[in-house]
């Protein structure tokens, strides 16, 4: 149980600027994307049209989210720091979170 208790508590700051930069890119992409959705939404578009939008939205802010925890979790590999092994345990929780 305590080992649980150190992983939620554990905390990892990715410092990988590219990857940072394109996790940004991403969720300004999602962004304008859900401003899409309101829009149709407002102008009475199609079911379809609508849920096609918000399907992109969803799978632009998951891949960010993935991109986000695998460059976490490389990070966290390379850098042998003695709480990798916490840190990972948590990246790992949210990962599967996605699920």
């Amino acid at each position: 149980m305590a080992a649980k208790e150190v992983a939620r508590d554990v905390t990892h700051i990715l410092e990988d600027k590219e990857q940072l930069d394109a996790i940004a890119r991403r969720m300004k992409r999602a962004h304008g994307q859900m401003g899409a959705v309101v829009r149709m939404l407002e102008e009475g578009r199609t079911c379809e049209d609508i849920v096609t939008q918000m399907a992109a939205v969803g799978k632009a802010i998951n891949t960010a989210a993935f991109t986000l925890i695998s460059a976490s979790l490389k990070e966290c590999l390379e850098e042998d720091k003695s709480n990798s092994a916490a840190v990972t345990a948590k990246l790992q929780k949210l990962f599967l979170s996605l699920a």
